[in-house]
């Protein structure tokens, strides 16, 4: 565990040598990447939303939190083939931040079973799926309107960063879909512009100069 500049948590992973945040801050950076650049901006006030790497919940909770804001519909997809531990969730600090009303819907997201689609609150239902992006059969889902694509980065976990995805997502993703990640790399965007996706550069969170916007066009 380790605490990033804004003073909340993030994980690091020595086997990958990589955190699971940036370390100019956890909150900071996925308010950015995934909410102010995704979320916020998406016309749809009922989403279907795909998370490639849930990690440790942050963007889940985030987005719960503004459902509850701002009144929209979620039902919320997180894959993730190597979850966090009790031991692990139970100490993350982002509701000392962002408010401890949250802390007990937080824990329940993460104690909540995996492979099963439940309700957290009147607006947001969770459906956490312990599997490899690469094999699941995302015909199953719901087609998507907002993608949070927050694998490790493609140094790192080359296999999630694949065109054949890329491709795989885009074909069930709904028009007007809005795809976020915090990489910027030109091979990410040029597959992700090969299979379909308007592709845009636009500013990145602090610490990094840009990061990716694509959207699939109707």
């Amino acid at each position: 565990m380790i605490i990033t500049e804004d003073g909340s948590h993030s994980i690091y992973v020595p086997e990958l040598d990589e955190n699971y945040h940036s370390t100019h801050g956890a909150i900071q950076e996925s308010m950015h990447v995934f909410i102010e650049s995704g979320f916020n901006i998406h016309k749809k006030k009922a989403l279907n939303i795909l998370e490639i790497g849930f990690g440790t919940g942050l963007n889940a909770l985030l987005t719960l939190i503004n459902c509850e804001k701002y009144g929209n519909a979620v039902r919320y997809f997180g894959i993730e083939k190597f979850p966090l531990t009790e031991k692990e969730f139970s100490v993350l600090n982002y509701t000392d931040s962002l408010g401890e009303q949250w802390h007990n819907l937080f824990i329940e997201m993460h104690k909540r079973a995996w492979n099963a689609e439940l309700k957290l609150t009147s607006n947001f239902s969770l459906h956490k799926i312990e599997y490899d992006a690469n094999s699941l059969d995302l015909e199953k889902l719901p087609p998507f309107d907002l993608i949070y694509f927050d694998a490790f980065a493609p140094n790192k976990q080359v296999e999630l960063w694949n065109r054949l995805l890329f491709q795989r997502i885009y074909d069930h993703s709904a028009p007007e879909a809005i795809f976020v990640t915090y990489c910027a790399k030109g091979i990410v965007r040029r597959d992700l512009q090969s299979v379909g996706f308007n592709v845009e550069r636009i500013p990145g969170p602090p610490g990094k100069k840009e990061m990716l916007r694509a959207i699939k066009l109707p």
